[in-house]
């Protein structure tokens, strides 16, 4: 679309749903089609570029879900034993920062997963096994869990440091068997009894986290339609204690080939998620209980094929449609992956081919994305929990909030590899706290920006992408510090140079609280830890989060975003009307 004879010279405008700031600026024409305008640089200007910025405040363009960040734990936790440590305080605490939320339980590990109603695994199992944990270890977990079972209300533990510390050479054994599995394609079955769904949804329920539990799809008859046996004995338990659960069937099946030399199509799942439909309508408890699915992995030809085979047959059966994405392979990660601009942009890909799918069968219906990662295979230590990686996760919940993705849901809070937000010390790593500032500054409505700068002429034959990102929401309904009508900016800067940027229109001299979040420590980009305006972001205690505290800046004043850097800043006062009501 060709820029109009009333565009300034030299400016260019973007109206687009909050979608990223380009360093080649673009005009939306029709839906899909933006085509970037060269603009020549005006003689005798260098340097640094004054950027304008406003927001449209009259409506949102789009509303997410309020549990749009939510979370995810792997079965492998009962695998290496963490489970048994979620009724942590520490642990309850810096779940309940990111409420509200899901928690999916869900992973690899899901379709190797049985239920067994058995209270007490110490007992069932006729004596202590092979390793000297089991002896003392466990059956102190045992024995506190049965302490625990005589509180009223949430079920939390203090756990001794040497409890944890034999957790910790525990799961470092164990996490070496899961690297294997992982990278031999090739699982164990993983058992979880009554007790480790008590404490599951303790830890959820305490935490104010809804728990979505994925039953194992690979239980097959010899017609290879889905065995319902085992799952029929969770939901019954699960009934019996009133558990709040939605469900969901299997993890990324399109894979099941590879897993098992077994396959299963788009349309049979299709089926069998109608089965376990039919199944929840039977028991009281889960008639009217939600259910999502189908978690197919990256969208290539044949999952598209996979997802549209289940659509036909189960589009209208599912609450909301899911799907997932890991970036890059963690085994072979660097630093410099995570500000590469081309990475940051493969999700939109993604999105537009769902999308797709998902409108051509049942138009309107919500859209998920389950599962999500900065690396796979479990990603790289000091690398994928580092600082650096912040800059795809913010990206991520920008974009799909942007582009009406419902609800993002990150794997994981707690985990064997290095995706997690929360490490084996239950210490919070960057992307905790990037992700306790978008809980507590972003609300559930997305806003159009308008945007306005001076930019270079491409050379011929290279697109020029955006290393400068910004996105724009109403400020959260749930932080008490501000007042309706506020709106939230939040700012990627990829460059290697600071940016200034300008608030006009709506924004124009209104006092900003400035929330800047740099690494912390030597390590720079690997740092894993994180200060909040200048000041280290730790724990108080057990117990307590830090305040997080604005940094004000004059009414006016230019905004200056370091290089390589995230940062929020919150509008005051500006009486937005999108923003005045729920």
């Amino acid at each position: 679309m060709p820029c109009p004879s009333s565009c300034p010279p030299g400016l260019l405008a973007l109206m687009a749903p909050g979608l990223a700031l380009m360093a080649t600026f673009s005009l939306p024409s029709q839906a899909g089609d933006r085509r970037a305008l060269p603009v020549e640089k005006p003689p005798g200007v260098k340097g640094r570029t004054l950027i304008l910025l406003d927001v449209n405040t009259k409506s949102p363009v789009r509303i997410i879900s309020e549990n749009f960040l939510s979370l995810q734990l792997d079965p492998s936790i009962i695998h290496d034993g963490w489970l048994d440590f979620l009724s942590s305080r520490r642990l309850v605490t810096l779940a309940r920062g990111l409420a509200p939320a899901f928690l999916r339980f869900a992973g690899k590990r899901t379709d190797f997963l049985q239920f067994h109603n058995v209270k007490n695994p110490a007992k069932s199992r006729g004596g202590p096994g092979p390793d000297y944990y089991l002896k003392n270890y466990e059956d102190d977990i045992v024995r506190s869990d049965i302490a625990l079972d005589k509180q009223k209300g949430c079920k939390i533990a203090q756990h001794p440091d040497i409890m944890l510390e034999l957790q910790r050479e525990k799961a470092a054994q164990m996490h070496l068997v899961l690297l294997k599995e992982q990278f031999s394609n090739t699982y164990s079955n993983l058992t979880l009894t009554a007790r480790s769904l008590d404490k599951l949804y303790n830890f959820a329920d305490c935490s104010g986290l809804h728990l979505i539990f994925a039953l194992n799809a690979l239980r097959r008859n010899p017609n290879n339609s889905w065995n319902s046996s085992n799952a029929l004995s969770l939901l019954k338990y699960s009934a019996s204690k009133k558990y709040n659960i939605s469900w969901e069937l299997g993890n990324e099946p399109n894979n099941y080939r590879t897993l098992m030399g077994r396959s299963v199509n788009g349309s049979q799942l299709g089926r069998d998620y109608t089965q376990l439909r039919s199944l929840l309508q039977l028991i009281r408890t889960y008639s009217r209980a939600h259910l999502y699915g189908p978690n197919i992995g990256r969208p290539r030809k044949n999952v598209i094929a996979f997802l549209e085979g289940f659509m036909k047959v189960a589009g209208g059966t599912v609450d909301a449609v899911t799907w997932q994405h890991y970036y890059i392979d963690g085994r072979v990660a660097k630093v410099t992956d995570f500000l590469k601009t081309r990475l940051l942009d493969t999700l939109s890909d993604q999105i537009r081919k769902i999308q797709k799918v998902v409108n051509t069968y049942t138009p309107g219906k919500k859209i998920w994305l389950e599962g999500v990662g900065m690396t796979s295979a479990g990603g790289m230590n000091n690398l994928s929990d580092s600082y650096a990686a912040g800059f795809l996760w913010l990206n991520t919940l920008g974009l799909l909030a942007s582009q009406g993705i419902d609800v993002v849901v990150r794997h994981s809070f707690l985990d064997h590899g290095h995706n997690h937000l929360v490490d084996q010390n239950f210490n919070p790593l960057p992307d905790y706290w990037l992700s306790l500032l978008y809980k507590r500054l972003i609300g559930h409505k997305v806003l159009a920006i308008h945007v306005a700068g001076l930019q270079r002429k491409p050379r011929p034959g290279r697109v020029i992408r955006d290393k400068l990102r910004i996105y724009a929401h109403c400020t959260s309904y749930h932080n008490h510090n501000y007042v309706r009508g506020s709106i939230t900016l939040y700012i990627i800067n990829l460059h290697r140079s600071r940016k200034k940027i300008k608030l006009a229109g709506t924004l124009r001299d209104k006092i900003v609280h400035q929330y800047l979040l740099q690494p912390y420590g030597k390590d720079g980009l690997h740092s894993k830890s994180v200060q909040l305006n200048g000041q280290p972001l730790a724990m108080v205690d057990d117990g307590t989060l830090p305040e997080l505290k604005p940094r004000p800046l004059r009414a006016g004043r230019t905004l200056v975003i370091p290089p390589l850097t995230m940062s929020f800043y919150v509008v005051k006062n500006v009486n937005a009307l999108a923003c005045r009501y729920r």
